[in-house]
């Protein structure tokens, strides 16, 4: 039975269709503002409103060499990640999505969330540079796929982009 937001069980088509409205949302909502803990407050509030069957979303920014947990929606998570940890340090270490259809079966794995069983993390980038990642968790097994993995990455350019990455 498929979500009322965007989930796993619609046709490619359908879902395509919602992320095509999702990213007009997102450019609305960002236009014209350049605060980094504003656009990504607002914009993990608008994915988790959006998103059908996840469970947590949010960022973590780049902070003395690892990462920091920053804005997000979801039960409490991890405040600190090392670069090549988990799936967030595993997406920052090779600086590519990745797309995790079965969390416990992920090497080093780290559970702030045991209801969390699929996950997709996104890098964010300035100038060339990792700056955080878009962490997004669900509770099904591989919830996300490459039609998901396509529109988030299509977002998180929008979401780099609004941002002032140098006064962060």
């Amino acid at each position: 039975m498929a979500q009322n937001g965007i989930g796993n069980l619609e046709s490619s088509v359908y879902k395509e269709k919602k992320y095509d409205i999702l990213l007009t949302q997102m450019r609305a909502l960002l236009e014209g503002e350049h605060h980094t803990v504003s656009i990504l407050s607002n914009a993990s509030a608008l994915l988790m409103s959006e998103l059908g069957d996840i469970n947590w979303v949010g960022f973590y920014l780049m902070n003395d060499g690892g990462l920091i947990l920053g804005p997000f929606q979801g039960k409490p998570a991890c405040m600190h990640i090392a670069v090549g940890q988990g799936v967030c340090g595993t997406a920052v270490s090779r600086n590519e999505i990745q797309v995790v259809a079965d969390v416990h079966k992920f090497p080093g794995h780290i559970a702030c969330d045991s209801a969390s069983n699929s996950e997709i993390v996104i890098p964010l980038r300035d100038k060339g540079r990792v700056v955080g990642v878009l962490d997004i968790d669900s509770p099904s097994f591989a919830r996300f796929d490459a039609v998901d993995a396509l529109w988030l990455e299509r977002i998180a350019r929008i979401i780099e982009e609004a941002c002032n990455w140098d006064s962060q």
